[in-house]
């Protein structure tokens, strides 16, 4: 396969493509509605053709004709394997285990990898209000593992502190008596680059980066003092059969490509 040219990638592109190679291998995707949903789709055209995408409205193993534009969007129940009940996919589905990667989206993620989706600055008189939790929590607590797709890389959004915990991570859980069944988060892709971590007890720490972005650029766009791999890789750009496809088959309306 032959890398794009240089000056054609949108970061909406970049971070899609990305992410798609991340669930290579990965069978069950609670995918969120967005980047997440991008990235599934094109990984079932490429890395994972066997990748089965479940939604919040109890959609299990879509096969939607087009991208939704909403978790209720009908296009989604086309071609579904199955359509089941609220109580039915929060509790047997994702706390029965049986959910490999919950990939989600944030405003803000921390150091553990807890999430922020409610507000930006104070709860009783934010600058941004966001659409809040979803089924975040849950995603978090029972996934084996959760991806978070991230479009900014600044310390506004990779803050020492989040502005609000709207969906702890295993260690702020545990801290506080619950013990999740997962993880959690253990992939973080980004505009810069990637960051990872295996499991609770450990922060996460660069593991590569975009061509022409620095080990430096990353540590100093994030609120806390970031840790990198002994080795940080370099991701190899979008291939042009990527972008074929992210462009003439998954997106073509520009649903979601920016």
């Amino acid at each position: 396969m032959t890398t794009t040219a240089p000056g054609t990638l949108t970061s909406s592109e970049l971070l899609a493509v990305v992410a798609s190679r991340e669930l290579a291998s990965r069978r069950t995707v609670f995918a969120g509605i967005g980047l997440p949903t991008l990235a599934t789709e094109l990984a079932h055209l490429t890395v994972a053709p066997d990748i089965e995408v479940v939604y919040e409205s109890g959609v299990c193993g879509a096969h939607p004709s087009r991208l939704p534009e909403t978790i209720a969007d009908a296009v989604l129940i086309t071609g579904a394997e199955a359509v089941i009940s609220m109580p039915m996919l929060f509790g047997c589905v994702l706390q029965g285990g049986h959910i490999d990667v919950g990939f989600l989206g944030a405003a803000q993620i921390d150091r553990w990898g807890s999430l922020n989706t409610s507000v930006i600055g104070d709860w009783e008189s934010p600058s941004v209000r966001l659409p809040g939790s979803g089924g975040g929590v849950e995603v978090m607590a029972n996934s084996r593992e959760v991806f978070v797709v991230m479009r900014r890389h600044n310390p506004r959004s990779f803050p020492a502190e989040l502005d609000f915990c709207t969906t702890p991570g295993p260690d702020r859980a545990l801290a506080e008596g619950i013990r999740p069944l997962g993880a959690g988060v253990t992939r973080v892709i980004t505009e810069l680059g990637i960051l990872a971590r295996a499991g609770m007890g450990q922060e996460l720490r660069l593991v590569a980066v975009h061509p022409g972005v620095s080990v430096e650029q990353v540590r100093a766009a994030t609120g806390w003092d970031l840790r990198a791999a002994d080795t940080v890789e370099e991701v190899p750009p979008p291939t042009r059969d990527e972008l074929r496809l992210l462009r003439e088959d998954v997106d073509p309306d520009r649903v979601y490509l920016r």
